[in-house]
Parts: C-alpha cells; structure tokens; sequence
C-alpha cells in the first residue's frame, strides 16, 4: 500500500519527536542505572585519595580503578548535590560500584591509611628529598624547596645559615595523606631537636665547640665509621686534627661536594675540588653537617675517645678502622690495607 505525500510526513514528524525521546530516555535510564541501580562487586579495593584532587580528578580516578562505570556521571551527580569535594585519604570500595554508594563512601571520614617513609642515617638531604617522592602524592622538589625557604627551621640552625642538612632524625615514619612536604619536614626537624635536647646539646661544649659544629662532626662520623668500636674513636681523630690545625682529609666531604651520593669512588684529583666541604683543601669544619646522624654519632660526637690518634683506614671486610698516631703508622697500615684488597693500590 502506497503512502500519501501526509502519511510519509507525519511519519517523518512522529520519528522526529520519538527517536529524540527515545534517546533521551534511553540516556536518562543509563544514567540512573549508574548512580544506582547498578550491583557492586564483593571485593574490597582500597583508593587513595590525594590532598587537592578535584571531584573530576576523583572521578576519572575511580574510574581507572574499576570502581565506577563513568567519571562523567560522577562529576554531575556530584554536583547537582553539592558536593565540590572530599578528604583526602583512603577508602575501601567494591568493584563497579553505584556513583551513589560511592559518593556515600566518599563523603565518610576516610580510613587515614599511613604510608611508611624510613630514612636510615647517613643520608643526605637529597637522598631523604628522593625517598619522600615516592610516597603518593609527593614531591622532592616541594620537599627541597620547604627545606630552604625558612618555612621550618631547626633550634639548632644557626642565625644566617638556611640548610637543613643534617637536622632532619633519621626514623621511620607514618605518613597520612593529610599531610604535605612541609609538614613532613616539620616532623623530621622536631625529632632531631628532641633527640638532641634529651642529650643536652643545646648546652653542649666539646673542647670549644658548640652544638652546630658538635652535629657537623657527628655527621663526618656517621658518614665514615661502619661499626659502634670505632663511632668515638673516630671521633677522636677528627678533634685531634682540628686541635692541631690539620687537615681532617675526609673522604666523605669530597663525595659530598662533589653531589652524587652514589658514587663513592675517589682519585687523586678529587682532592683538589674546589668546594669549603673538600676538607683536603680547607682546615676545619665543612660549612654544614653532611648527613642524617643516628643517637650513636651524636653521642661519639659528645664524648670521643681519649687517645692521640690522628690517622685511621679501613682494616677489614666489616668495616672496621686500624688508626695511628704518626704517619708512618698510617702508612704501615694503608699498606696492609692494600694488600688485602680493601682499598685501591
């Protein structure tokens, strides 16, 4: 049967008006089905979310995990209830979750699921700056940045000196996502200035030196003894030297100044780096402590050994130091040294 020139037009208009409709209902019946009508998964999943993330941010996060059908979905149902954003922190969540349970998830106070950070001693600013990004969230550079602009400052930083190297605990530590690089910061500093006040360092003086330079010399024995023997006979040396006006010849600042605290191997021409942390060049003290310093350090830093050593070199595998008082002893030792392959001919 043939249509009329009318019945091919209203068919043209009733497809205009139903298809659109269609469409529309067919839209509006799969967005509800993901805000709720949708069945999660039994299986418990834990997300983080950061400190600063926006709801789309969330969204496409929840997303990439499996947990929501559509970050565009999410965004708007969201906002059309008012809510432009949530804790950060952690939350445990089902697999292809309603938008509507898991805005109910969200809008709980989060589990503060704690990332572990562990700086041993003997690291350097840097290296703890390079631990601290790879926590979720973080930045080193943030960390760096927080570590020199005054924004926390150690009792024990001098008036003039805006370095934080040396004055930050080595520990473990629980951190929350509620936290930033500086908050961070803030708890390093304040452990190492309670470990140092419990000691007395504040009021500390060792054969003329005051709490600043005791933390440097603790942070050059921490960077060369291997063993808790010979934490304050290495001490020894280091105020025998400087008593004497020699000096120090510490390997350990030639690494420092030369900025890779990787590479450990030295030549005869690292001795002549100019830098004040090359103490082959410069007498005394390097400008700042070089390290993180553990109790032990500190400790061998407050109270050295009585004895009139002013040379020590590696004797064995474990670490441990053959030390002398005149040259020759020294040379008899590096000799011994060499010969059982523990440092370079």
């Amino acid at each position: 049967m043939t249509m009329t020139r009318r019945q091919r037009t209203l068919l043209v208009i009733g497809l205009l008006v139903v298809l659109p409709l269609s469409l529309l209902a067919i839209g509006a019946g799969w967005f509800w089905f993901q805000i709720g009508a949708c069945n999660g998964g039994k299986n418990s999943v834990e997300v983080q979310v950061l400190k600063g993330w926006s709801v789309p941010r969330i969204g496409d996060e929840l997303h990439k995990r499996g947990l929501i059908g559509s970050p565009l979905v999410f965004s708007v149902y969201t906002r059309l209830h008012g809510d432009t954003s949530f804790e950060a922190g952690t939350y445990s969540m089902r697999k292809h979750m309603c938008i509507r349970d898991a805005v109910h998830i969200l809008k709980a106070p989060p589990h503060l699921a704690f990332s572990r950070l562990t700086i041993p001693p003997g690291f350097w600013l840097k290296q703890i700056a390079a631990r601290v990004q790879r926590l979720p969230g973080f930045d080193q550079a943030a960390f760096l940045e927080s570590s020199e602009n005054n924004a926390v400052r150690s009792a024990y930083e001098p008036q003039g000196v805006n370095n934080l190297e040396g004055l930050l605990a080595p520990n473990t530590y629980d951190i929350n996502a509620e936290e930033d690089e500086t908050d961070i910061l803030q708890t390093m500093v304040t452990q190492f200035d309670k470990t140092a006040n419990k000691l007395g360092l504040a009021r500390a003086s060792v054969q003329g030196y005051g709490a600043y330079d005791i933390i440097k010399i603790a942070s050059l024995i921490e960077s060369e003894a291997k063993t808790e023997r010979d934490r304050p006979l290495i001490a020894s040396v280091i105020y025998n030297r400087l008593a004497q006006h020699m000096p120090l010849q510490i390997d350990s600042t030639l690494i420092y100044a030369r900025g890779n605290p990787a590479d450990r191997t030295l030549s005869n021409r690292d001795k002549q780096i100019n830098s004040p942390y090359n103490t082959y060049t410069h007498v005394g003290l390097p400008p700042t402590p070089i390290a993180a310093v553990s109790l032990a350090s500190l400790q061998a830093a407050l109270a050295p050994a009585q004895t009139p050593y002013l040379y020590y070199v590696v004797a064995d595998k474990q670490g441990n130091h053959a030390f002398a008082t005149t040259l020759d002893e020294q040379n008899q030792n590096i000799a011994k040294a060499k010969a059982a392959g523990l440092v370079a001919s």
